[in-house]
């Protein structure tokens, strides 16, 4: 029954997000309620070993939080708002990556997941209104008040004071004992739920209130965010365009060799039978990245293109597994074995990553592409002109 429960968790974290890119604050806050409840539903299975928790925890918040800040390739239009959140996404990352490796919990503290709620507060906006109504000022302010208020003492609270929700409420709200129920908890301090109901009606009638003094919206309220997001379909991308995009030789390489490592370096430390150092997973890593950026650049330049994400996916991930079964054949990188399960799971969740990061990325640069200014087109048209009397005249 635990193998049970640990799997079915396990798969609505990895499954849930993927539904961050269309649905982005009701799936957020649905991997964000699993992160919080999984502890709990853990120590119910009896003889259920819990002692790697924190990697476990960190691995899979990791992951949706990567698939969050790639959506935001695609769907933020503001370039101000879209660096605080790529800053604040990296900086937790690296957070995570060092205390993968040294355990130290007070670096959590130091690099707080920010990057979540301000990725929530942002979206929620987006629900009824353009957030590009947000002056740079706000958004600094925003991203601020949201480390200093909100997610220091919170951090401090999950990995200083190592406290937990549920165990301090029944303690010291409830006034009973770990071991008793809930029914015996509530019975025994009546007036906590009562003093609840009370809360939750004066902060629905301040909710009302507030809601009446906010402007007025720019779309109808929803959290489908794929009839709002500017940027049109990848097949509006000129071929010659794609090829330039999926070349080898360019910054968003990097990007994709760092975040995959980082997220496959944090991943290692989790999953069983993998025997490869961060060296040799980070140049196993950028040897996949360069082969699919070839593929895919010399794919792109003969018009090759994907109908959709779960294409493009299935085809990332068959390049992939083509250089992955050279890998098998030729010696792998500092002599490291491959292990068939962790392999494939690497295998997937970079060709998921590699997938939404240059597909996310091409509608932002389809987003983006702006028409010439009226300078350019003057002096462009002056030169045609004067072309085309030079070759008049020596005619």
């Amino acid at each position: 029954m635990g193998t049970a429960v640990v799997l079915a968790v396990v798969a609505l974290r990895l499954i849930v997000p993927l539904f961050i890119p269309r649905f982005p604050v009701p799936a957020i806050i649905a991997s964000l309620v699993l992160d919080a409840v999984d502890q709990t539903v853990f120590q119910q299975v009896p003889g259920l070993d819990i002692d790697g928790y924190q990697q476990y925890d960190k691995a899979l918040d990791v992951y949706y939080l990567a698939i969050a800040y790639l959506s935001t390739l695609q769907n933020w239009s503001d370039p101000f708002a879209f660096g605080i959140a790529r800053f604040l996404f990296y900086y937790r990352l690296i957070g995570v990556v060092l205390f993968e490796f040294s355990d130290a919990r007070w670096l959590l503290l130091v690099f707080p997941n920010t990057f979540e709620y301000f990725f929530i507060a942002y979206e929620v906006v987006r629900t009824h209104w353009s957030p590009t109504r947000m002056r740079r000022r706000l958004l600094l302010a925003l991203a601020v008040g949201i480390w200093v208020i909100i997610k220091l003492p919170q951090e401090w609270w999950l990995h200083i004071a190592e406290l937990d929700v549920t165990d301090e409420l029944k303690t010291k709200v409830f006034g009973v004992a770990l071991t008793d129920g809930w029914g015996t908890a509530v019975t025994n301090r009546l007036w906590v739920i009562g003093l609840v109901i009370v809360l939750a009606v004066v902060l629905v009638v301040l909710a009302r209130i507030g809601l009446r003094r906010l402007p007025s919206g720019d779309w109808p309220f929803g959290f489908d965010v794929s009839q709002r997001t500017r940027g049109g379909n990848v097949d509006q991308v000129p071929p010659t365009v794609r090829a330039r995009q999926n070349a080898f030789v360019r910054g968003p390489l990097l990007e994709k060799i760092i975040l995959v490592s980082m997220i496959l370096i944090v991943f290692s430390q989790i999953l069983p039978g993998v025997n490869a150092t961060r060296t040799q997973i980070v140049v196993t890593v950028a040897i996949l990245i360069v082969a699919n950026s070839v593929v895919s650049h010399w794919l792109a330049g003969r018009g090759a293109q994907w109908s959709s994400t779960l294409a493009q996916f299935v085809a990332v991930s068959a390049i992939n597994a083509g250089v992955v079964a050279a890998l098998v054949v030729l010696p792998t990188p500092g002599g490291a074995s491959v292990t068939p399960i962790p392999a494939l799971f690497f295998l997937l969740l970079l060709s998921l990553i590699v997938t939404l990061y240059d597909r996310y990325r091409m509608l932002r640069i389809l987003r983006e592409r702006k028409p010439f200014p009226i300078w350019v087109l003057r002096r462009r048209a002056g030169r045609a002109l004067r072309v085309s009397a030079a070759r008049n005249s020596s005619e």
